[in-house]
């Protein structure tokens, strides 16, 4: 008869616990069905699921085993499995797989109680549980951190890897995005497939996504007329216009512009939050990058060679006589232009759209973010927010990294 143990080894982190175990367990022929190790503030936490072979009895090998690591000043702690809860654990690799990603400025308890209850009671059980931002030195400032928008302002991200059938996958994404509004957190759910780590473009919208500004709203406060142009702003980035009708309303409003003004407004859009990080990694990685605007080439291209980034498709502002004419010249990048685009660029990279991140924050830039595979809204508007795939509104744009599932340690950009 065989015999199944679990061996769990935890005290302080020191080299040479894991080799001890392992070359007593290979004295005695054992195979070694599960092994994972984790360190949490210098604590080691090993844990092996071992097989005696049939003909070797277990008491030597436990007797070694804890008697080496007495001598390490190690806790061990031993549990024989039967052959049918081994059989039962292995079925359990048929099942799917889930990932929820926790982005805060600061993770709290209260977090953690209730994405677990939420996850438990949709019957999903957690596998692993990874924190993938840095350490966070006890010195932060916990209150004045958890709104801080500024590169130097806190991060941070717990993975869950979850396992399970759950009924309602649509049901489990709106519990957990109104559980990040009540926590005033960024909670995202995706399915843990071969694309999640296989991502090869990466899309974006300009105004209000890479760049925190609306340019068309700052060229028109040069042009005198801010507020007419903000409110038409607004309401389109809500869904409530229709994008071309009230692109074509707000440009026409600074016919006469200098295009001057144009260079001056460039030289002082400031780079959203993280935007610098995650373009640099990206470009290591390997990954193909696109700018997909409503917005202005002008102004596009610049940030485009600010960044380093591949593609940019934008309007082109109509001058004439070093005047801005109200105008733009081609098609006009709407919605539907942005995601047909998109397949294109995918077409293009020889990739999947399952392998295309999309990212944007007005209802215009829903098209796309509904084809891509992690079709992500920054900053965005509630409704926006409501209908993309994932949503980020606490973290810089570097956080789109952690949805990837890199951790600090992968990327020290």
């Amino acid at each position: 008869m065989r015999e199944i143990l679990i061996i769990n080894v935890s005290g302080n982190d020191k080299p040479g616990v894991t080799s001890a175990v392992s070359t007593v367990l290979a004295e005695y022929d054992v195979n070694i069905l599960d092994i994972g190790q984790a360190v949490i503030h210098n604590t080691l936490n090993l844990g092996i699921l071992a097989d005696i072979p049939t003909g070797n009895a277990a008491a030597p090998v436990l007797k070694d085993v804890l008697f080496r690591l007495h001598e390490m000043d190690m806790q061990v702690r031993i549990q024989p499995i039967t052959e049918q809860s081994y059989s039962d654990w292995v079925d359990q690799q048929g099942k799917p797989r889930h990932i929820v990603t926790l982005l805060a400025r600061q993770v709290q308890a209260i977090h953690l109680a209730r994405i677990t209850e939420l996850t438990s009671q949709r019957c999903l059980n957690i596998d692993k549980i990874t924190r993938l931002s840095g350490r966070v030195p006890l010195e932060t400032d916990r209150d004045s951190d958890i709104h801080n928008t500024n590169n130097n302002a806190s991060k941070a991200c717990v993975e869950f890897s979850l396992r399970g059938s759950t009924e309602n996958i649509g049901q489990l994404r709106s519990d957990l995005l109104e559980l990040s509004a009540e926590l005033d957190v960024d909670i995202a759910y995706q399915e843990d497939d071969i694309y999640r780590r296989n991502r090869r473009l990466v899309v974006f919208d300009m105004d209000s996504t890479l760049i925190e500004a609306e340019v068309i709203d700052e060229l028109a406060r040069h042009a005198g007329v801010g507020g007419q142009v903000s409110a038409i702003t607004e309401s389109a980035m809500r869904g409530e216009l229709d994008f071309k009708a009230s692109f074509a309303k707000r440009l026409s409003l600074l016919a006469g512009m200098d295009s001057s003004v144009l260079e001056e407004i460039s030289a002082s859009l400031p780079l959203s939050e993280g935007a610098g990080r995650l373009i640099t990694t990206l470009k290591k990685l390997g990954y193909k990058t696109a700018i997909l605007s409503g917005g202005f080439t002008f102004f596009a291209q610049r940030i485009q060679q600010q960044l380093g980034i591949d593609y940019v498709y934008a309007n082109e502002l109509d001058i004439e006589n070093g005047k801005v004419t109200g105008r733009v010249k081609g098609e006009i990048v709407d919605g539907q232009r942005k995601a047909a685009l998109l397949r294109e660029l995918a077409k293009q990279e020889g990739v999947a759209l399952e392998q295309v991140i999309a990212v944007g924050d007005g209802a215009n830039d829903l098209p796309m973010l509904s084809i891509a595979g992690l079709g992500i809204a920054y900053r965005a508007k509630p409704l926006v927010k409501a209908s993309a795939k994932q949503s980020i509104s606490q973290l810089g744009l570097d956080g789109i990294l952690y949805l990837m599932g890199l951790s600090d340690r992968d990327t020290p950009v």
